[in-house]
C-alpha cells in the first residue's frame, strides 16, 4: 500500500507546482508556463535518478518499448498541461484542478480495456462516485450570463490526455525494470522530462521565442515550480509503477481539497457550498477506491 501515501504526497506537490505555473501564465502564456515544469524540473529529476542509482544500482533495460511509451506519455502530458493551465485561467484554480481530475474515468477505462489492469468492484464503485462528484463540481454555472463551456471542454481534454500519459508512464516503468520500481520510476521521470524539454523548448525557440525569454527571466519562480514538479512527477511515476493508473488517479483526487484551500489563500477564491457538497462525495469515492 506504499502507493497511497506516495500518491497523496505527489498530489500536494502538484498543487504547489500548478500554483507557481499559473502565476507565470500572464507573461509566458500557456506554452511557456508548460515548459517551466519540464525545463526547470529536469535538473532535479536527474539528481533524483542519479541518487537512486548510486544508492541501489540496477541493470536497467533501456529498450525500444521503454522509449516508445516514454515518448507517448511525454507528448500527451505536454498537451494536457497546456490545456489545464488555460482551463484554470478561464475558471479558477480550484475548478481547474477539478477539470484535471476528469482523467480519472479515462485512466481506469484505458487501464482496464487496453492493459487489462485488475480493478475490484468496490474500487470501480469508488471511481464512479468520484467521477460523478467531479462532473457535478466542474459543471459550468452561469449567473449573470451564458454558461462558459470552454474551460470545461479544455479541462476534459486535459484529463483525457493525462489519462493517456499516466498509462503510458506505467508501461514505461514496467518496460524499464519491473523488479525495482523506485529506480525505474525516477529514471523514467528524467528521460521523459528530457524528451519534453527538448521537444517543447526547441519548438518555442523557433516559433515562440518571446514566451521562452519570459520563462527564463522568471527563473526564480520557475525554479520553485521545477522543484515541486520534479517531486510530484517522481511520486506519480512511483505510484503508477506500483498500482493501476485508475486507482492512482482516484486517490490523486485528494489534490482537489488541497487546491481549493490553496486557491482561497493564494488567489482569494471563494469555495461555495456546491463545491463543498460534491467535493465531499468525491472524497468518499476516493476512500472506496483506495481501501478496496
Amino acid at each position: 500500500m506504499l502507493w497511497i501515501p506516495v500518491t497523496i504526497a505527489a498530489a500536494a506537490f502538484q498543487v504547489a507546482r500548478n500554483a507557481a505555473q499559473r502565476s507565470l501564465m500572464t507573461g509566458a502564456g500557456p506554452w511557456g508556463a508548460t515548459l517551466v515544469r519540464f525545463l526547470f524540473g529536469l535538473p532535479f529529476a536527474c539528481v533524483f535518478a542519479t541518487v537512486a542509482l548510486i544508492v541501489a544500482p540496477h541493470a536497467l533495460s533501456f529498450n525500444p518499448a521503454f522509449f516508445a511509451w516514454s515518448a507517448l506519455g511525454a507528448f500527451a502530458q505536454i498537451g494536457a498541461t497546456a490545456a489545464l493551465l488555460v482551463a484554470m485561467h478561464r475558471s479558477s484554480f480550484a475548478l481547474g484542478t477539478a477539470f484535471q481530475q476528469s482523467g480519472l474515468p479515462f485512466a481506469a477505462l484505458i487501464g482496464f480495456f487496453v492493459f487489462h489492469d485488475h480493478v475490484s468492484p468496490a474500487a470501480w464503485s469508488g471511481i464512479l462516485l468520484a467521477t460523478a462528484g467531479l462532473t457535478a463540481l466542474s459543471w459550468p454555472r452561469g449567473i449573470d450570463g451564458p454558461r462558459d463551456w470552454s474551460a470545461a471542454v479544455l479541462g476534459t481534454v486535459s484529463g483525457a490526455s493525462f489519462a493517456v500519459s499516466a498509462n503510458a508512464f506505467r508501461q514505461a516503468t514496467h518496460a524499464l525494470d519491473l523488479a525495482h520500481p523506485i529506480a525505474a520510476a525516477l529514471v523514467t521521470v528524467a528521460v521523459v522530462q528530457a524528451i519534453q524539454t527538448s521537444a517543447l523548448g526547441g519548438w518555442m525557440l523557433v516559433f515562440n521565442r518571446h514566451s521562452l525569454m519570459s520563462v527564463l527571466r522568471s527563473w526564480r519562480v520557475s525554479m520553485g515550480a521545477g522543484l515541486f514538479g520534479a517531486l510530484a512527477s517522481s511520486g506519480w511515476f512511483l505510484a503508477l509503477a506500483l498500482a493501476p493508473a485508475g486507482l492512482v488517479r482516484a486517490v490523486g483526487v485528494v489534490e482537489m481539497p488541497i487546491a481549493a484551500l490553496a486557491g482561497k489563500r493564494l488567489f482569494a477564491e471563494r469555495i461555495s457550498r456546491w463545491q463543498w457538497l460534491f467535493g465531499g462525495a468525491t472524497a468518499v469515492g476516493v476512500l472506496l477506491a483506495a481501501l478496496a
